[in-house]
């Protein structure tokens, strides 16, 4: 399986790089395509989809992976203010909102 696996990377190493791109594009596009669907549609993974589509359109463009990086840290720094408003809703009793 090893062998078969590093023949396939050195075969896809020696391809012209825009046959790589094209490739990766329609692939890693399709991903996106069909994570933006789900939103709209009811079914789940919307985010995952998106992600795993910029990582593989980040393995031969570099906006790609530079978009993938500023969601991670988007995803970390929302996950930063959900934690805070969950811990100051325990010290307010359980309430996430300030009632008027």
């Amino acid at each position: 399986m090893r062998q078969r696996l590093a023949f396939l990377a050195r075969l896809w190493g020696k391809a012209p790089a825009r046959l790589r791109q094209g490739i990766v594009l329609l692939f890693g596009g399709t991903i996106i395509v069909l994570g933006l669907a789900l939103v709209v549609l009811p079914g789940p993974f919307t985010l995952p989809l998106l992600l795993v589509g910029f990582a593989i359109l980040g393995t031969e463009f570099a906006w790609a992976a530079r978009a993938l990086d500023r969601t991670k840290a988007g995803m970390a720094a929302g996950g930063k203010v959900a934690k805070r408003a969950v811990s100051a809703a325990a010290e307010r009793g359980g309430r996430i909102f300030r009632r008027r």
